[in-house]
């Protein structure tokens, strides 16, 4: 174990990587819990989103383990599940369609990990549009966080207004959140996690929480018939290219800052980079078919990297620790029924999402308005899809009317111009 991994190479021992993966793995608990609650509003059942949420972060952090030993985990990613829950609610697609468009995001991806076209795209793509797209995404999930506590509930005269902050279920979102927070303040590790623990407990006082059981045989994990051609009759064109888009920029993000803090960057570049995404792009495409949204690198992978994990070993115990959680399912589906418990998470984790804006030009004004309006525009329309529309459309715009067209990559003109024709002909209500 210790030379297929490398462990003296890279100034490690057994004892550290298994203590980084259980910190890894505490830190990113919460979306066996998270995705299906989330996913089960869009009416797929919750024990199949329970088993494939386990099965595709197994599938991809074990080939992350394996392919590119870096202490990197991946899980079915926040953002895209709600993305998914909104074009199957919003739009009345039944969710094998759905799926389907995730299958083929996955396959896109795979095929583009093998090439170089998707350097090509993160080149081509600015600043200012991806932290947009991460950052409006945030706030996307922490908008349906407060939804899903009662903090704000729909208004005819204001779109939404501040909810009854005496009701049960948002008093214990509430003090749900207040608790996280207090536990994130106090860096203490899996504090997501440990809150959820903590809110539970307080519902179970308040008769919200009922348990039928903590430990029982997992359930059995079903491959269901995709609608690949509903993808195509239904012109699902601009989902498959959201969540593709937004994965390769979620996941190159997230191993470049990884990869940094545990400084596997050598001259700007990462080596192994197309053996890590491939691991996401197998993980996304397996558990399309078993019933979840894409898959990505997760951030909280740092903290595991903070605690001395540098190889595989780190991803492989994560990938262990989550085969072992499957057997708690009754557990897990019992605190996944209860949105109060689940909400604070959504709400912080968009808050962890909005770090880029900092690094938006936002002096600029051809640079700021195109963040600007996807931000704007994702949590309005609870449409990721239109929100990056909107940036591809306006960033070359803008760019072109103020002499400085020849800055923009040929790609976004392209982009730009799909994106115009999607959102006039074919519109996403």
């Amino acid at each position: 174990m210790e030379k297929f991994f490398r462990l003296q190479e890279n100034n490690t021992n057994i004892r550290t990587e298994v203590n980084a993966g259980f910190t890894t793995f505490l830190t990113m608990l919460y979306i066996i819990v998270v995705n299906p609650a989330i996913l089960s509003a869009a009416g797929v059942p919750s024990g199949q989103v329970f088993m494939a949420t386990i099965i595709s972060a197994i599938v991809g952090t074990g080939l992350m383990a394996l392919l590119a030993n870096y202490p990197i985990a991946i899980a079915p990613g926040m953002g895209l599940n709600a993305y998914f829950v909104t074009v199957v609610m919003e739009n009345g697609f039944s969710y094998d369609i759905v799926f389907g468009a995730v299958f083929v995001a996955g396959v896109l991806f795979l095929a583009l990990s093998l090439t170089s076209i998707r350097e090509m795209l993160i080149e081509a793509i600015p600043n200012s549009l991806k932290f947009g797209i991460t950052s409006g995404i945030g706030l996307f999930i922490a908008f349906l966080g407060l939804k899903f506590a009662g903090i704000i509930v729909p208004s005819e005269t204001n779109m939404v207004t501040l909810g009854d902050l005496q009701a049960p279920t948002t008093i214990l979102a509430i003090a749900g959140l207040f608790i996280t927070l207090t536990l994130m303040a106090r860096n203490v590790k899996g504090a997501l996690f440990f809150g959820m623990i903590a809110t539970a407990i307080i519902a179970m006082f308040m008769g919200d929480l009922k348990f039928e059981g903590v430990v029982s045989a997992p359930p059995m994990p079903t491959f269901f018939d995709m609608n690949l051609a509903g993808v195509f009759s239904e012109g699902l064109f601009a989902v498959v290219f959201a969540f593709l888009l937004v994965t390769i920029f979620d996941t190159t993000g997230t191993l470049i800052g990884v990869a940094e803090q545990a400084n596997f960057m050598k001259n700007g570049k990462l080596p192994k980079a197309k053996s890590a995404l491939m691991a996401d792009a197998v993980a996304t495409t397996v558990g399309s078919t078993l019933g979840t949204s894409p898959s990505t690198a997760y951030i909280e992978s740092t903290s595991g990297v903070t605690a001395g994990g540098r190889t595989g070993l780190t991803s492989l115990v994560v990938a262990g620790l989550f085969f072992v959680s499957m057997f708690f399912s009754p557990f897990i589906g019992a605190i996944a029924g209860v949105s109060a418990i689940t909400a604070p998470v959504l709400i912080i984790v968009g808050c962890f999402m909005m770090e880029g804006l900092s690094r938006v030009d936002w002096r600029t004004f051809d640079e700021a308005f195109p963040a600007f309006i996807i931000i704007l525009t994702m949590p309005l329309t609870s449409s990721i899809a239109t929100g990056i529309a909107m940036g591809f459309i306006t960033y070359p715009l803008l760019k072109l009317v103020s002499g400085k067209g020849k800055q923009v990559h040929w790609l976004l003109y392209v982009f730009g111009f799909l994106f115009l024709i999607q959102l006039v002909f074919f519109p996403m209500h």
